[in-house]
């Protein structure tokens, strides 16, 4: 019996370092705890000196990443504790919060997820349509499955199903993923009406949509799967970075 590809969000976790090579970690100014960059969300300092969510991690510069919900962002930018964190990390350097830090960078990293759903859908990488899909999970083609925020019970039901079936996987639990994206959000992103269920049929394309998507849900404060924590291994690294990268 084969094993099943991925539990949700499993293939979050990039397959491409080489063996016994330790992920890049990354330490949160806020908490002080580290993590696998690919978890944290970078914030950079702009030519005027405005803090601005870099969901991307590719703006020149210091960056400061910070690995918390939303929700503890915005307390910790209303008690203080978020500004004085920065001007550490940033070693006093000029700088100005925006109110709407929370919003911007929930935004930008439903942006990054989004755009990278459209690439790989112009690249041939996900089925879309529920015939469509089921075909793919009953053939083993499907890498990932995942369905929009309001997409119900019985349309998700049967599509794990019939991927379970195409896995050989039954009674194993084996699912899709509940994205936070309705299905008026996910039919902007892929240029299609009424998105609500989608299939990923590439290893490396389920990986690139697993990390954007890993990082919205705990900005957002939802629960991820025990396997999309962050490998365990000594912190290298600080919680400053002189580059994207």
């Amino acid at each position: 019996m084969r094993n099943p590809r991925n539990e949700p969000l499993s293939a979050a976790r990039p397959k491409t370092r080489a063996a016994g090579e330790t992920p890049p970690e990354r330490k949160c100014i806020l908490t002080g705890r580290h993590g696998d960059r690919d978890d944290l969300v970078r914030l950079a300092i702009s030519p005027e000196g405005l803090v601005l969510p870099d969901p991307l991690a590719r703006a020149p510069g210091r960056g400061a990443w910070i690995g918390i919900s939303r929700a503890d962002l915005e307390k910790a930018a209303a008690n203080g504790k978020l500004k004085g964190a920065l001007a550490r990390a940033f070693k006093g350097a000029p700088l100005t919060i925006p109110e709407d830090l929370g919003q911007r960078t929930e935004s930008g990293l439903v942006r990054a997820l989004t755009d990278r759903l459209g690439i790989e859908l112009r690249a041939g990488n996900i089925l879309l349509g529920t015939e469509k899909i089921a075909q793919g999970c009953r053939s083993g083609a499907v890498r990932f499955l995942a369905h929009a925020s309001d997409a119900g019970s019985d349309g998700p039901n049967k599509l794990a199903q019939a991927w379970r079936v195409g896995e050989q996987a039954e009674g194993s639990g084996l699912k899709g993923v509940i994205l936070p994206l309705d299905r008026a959000a996910l039919s902007v992103a892929l240029g299609r009406d009424n998105v609500v269920h989608l299939g990923i049929t590439d290893a490396a394309a389920t990986e690139r949509v697993a990390g954007p998507l890993r990082r919205l849900m705990r900005f957002l404060g939802h629960e991820t799967d025990a396997a999309v924590e962050p490998d365990s291994g000594e912190a290298a690294n600080d919680d400053i970075d002189t580059k994207g990268e």
